[in-house]
């Protein structure tokens, strides 16, 4: 640690730091900053920066609120785009209490917990997250419209995809912070776009899910566009997802490959998509976390809404892609960007595990196209659905006692507080669509 210290310390000299950025989320997901000056980077690096958690979302009470940030070494980076003379730094930090214990309300510290228990089994997990977002305009005051700036679909080029520039400035900042880019593209809808960044730990992987949400929407607006990751922001087109494959590795090879099987598949990889799809209606409250995303998780717009999993079916919830070696994954396409990807990670790995401990084997697989089907043949055929809401998605996870550990009490019962308001507000509105349909009827 003292090594890595006097590294940071050096690299922070040699790059003419002025300006330190320490991150960390609230339960929401929502990133927060303390920007100290470098004179203060020892005394950060050392543990030993306060500050008051009574004022960030789900974390304590104001009787309570001294917190402490512990800068992740492995995180610092140079944001790209800050002039070179006078440059900016991030931190990604844990949160302690005062007496030294890692703090339950910290989404990074759940991780790190649900991590700790794959590790005792002899797993490390990997992820590779695929997320997608709109680019809108705004208004002379710079206010987002919903006006998308192209009329470009699926791998379109310029001229008619006219983000591109954006998209690639971009990419080329995401690589100067570390990222390794696998693929950056036009999605589906006007104005969508999808970059998909090389598979990592998925501690890293949540740490690199932040960054990349925050550097899309800084880069966005030096263009004069706006970046969300609202998952449906306009009715009648895709929203957005963030598919999250994942595997295990044990010994260094990957625990879901298993040459000597038909399908090349481990009994182990069987089990993990067992307990995912067990536990699916509870994780939806943690990977699909806003009203909104239930506006996305709807028939006919290619996200996943049935409990099935298959080989190459895009309908079912579960895909396994058709890489096998260290590339074979089980690929979860319900998720989307507007998750805490701490949480949602941490969830997602304790519904695998439940299914290696307790060897739930999944259901036959479902290769037709489940969207298809009426409600009668999928209720024949034993294919339940998503939660319709995230009301619906709340009472599943109250009833799941393996994610509510995965969470820990205290983000937990913050999580579902702060989400049942939501759910609260949300539902006394009165909706545009209420006074079209009523206002003349009635």
């Amino acid at each position: 640690m003292e090594q890595q210290k006097q590294e940071i310390m050096e690299k922070a000299r040699q790059l003419g730091v002025k300006f330190v950025r320490l991150q960390f989320t609230d339960v929401l997901g929502v990133l927060k900053n303390v920007a100290i000056p470098v004179e203060q980077l020892e005394k950060a690096l050392d543990g030993e920066l306060m500050f008051d958690g009574s004022s960030i979302h789900g974390f304590t009470r104001i009787h309570e609120s001294d917190m402490y940030l512990r800068p992740d070494p492995n995180t610092f980076t140079i944001f790209p785009w800050r002039p070179r003379d006078g440059a900016v730094a991030r931190l990604i930090c844990d949160v302690y209490n005062p007496d030294g214990s890692p703090f339950a309300g910290c989404p990074r510290q759940t991780l790190r917990r649900v991590l700790a228990e794959a590790k005792k089994m002899g797993y490390t997990m990997y992820v590779g997250p695929e997320l997608e977002f709109f680019l809108f305009h705004v208004d002379n005051e710079g206010r987002p419209l919903l006006e998308t700036h192209d009329q470009a679909g699926y791998f379109d080029l310029a001229p008619v995809d006219k983000g591109e520039n954006a998209r690639r400035e971009i990419v080329m900042a995401l690589e100067e912070m570390g990222f390794e880019i696998e693929m950056s593209h036009h999605e589906v809808a006007p104005g969508q776009h999808e970059i998909d960044f090389k598979y990592s730990d998925a501690l890293d992987c949540a740490d690199k899910i932040v960054t990349f949400k925050f550097v899309v929407r800084t880069i966005a607006q030096r263009h004069g566009l706006h970046a969300t990751f609202m998952p449906k922001p306009v009715f009648g087109i895709n929203g957005s997802g963030m598919h999250t494959n994942q595997s295990l590795f044990k010994n260094g090879e990957n625990a879901f490959y298993d040459p000597s099987t038909p399908d090349q598949l481990s009994q182990e990889c069987y089990y993990y998509v067992g307990g995912l799809l067990k536990h699916a209606r509870a994780l939806t409250a943690v990977t699909n976390s806003t009203v909104n995303s239930y506006k996305r998780l709807v028939p006919g717009y290619e996200a996943p809404v049935y409990l099935a999993w298959a080989q190459a079916n895009r309908s079912a919830l579960i895909r396994i892609p058709a890489k096998r070696g260290l590339s074979t994954r089980v690929e979860l396409r319900n998720p989307d960007p507007s998750c805490n990807p701490y949480l949602a990670l941490a969830a997602m790995l304790a519904a695998g595990l439940d299914g290696i401990k307790n060897k739930i084997q999944p259901p036959k697989q479902s290769e037709m196209d489940i969207y298809h089907l009426t409600t009668e043949q999928r209720e024949e055929m034993g294919i339940p659905s998503l939660p319709g809401s995230l009301k619906e998605a709340l009472d599943e996870l109250k009833q799941d006692q393996v994610i509510i550990n995965a969470l820990g009490d205290h983000v937990f019962e913050k999580f579902v507080e702060a989400k049942t308001q939501e759910w609260d507000c949300y539902r006394m509105q009165v909706h545009e669509w209420e006074v079209r349909e009523y206002l003349t009827k009635y």
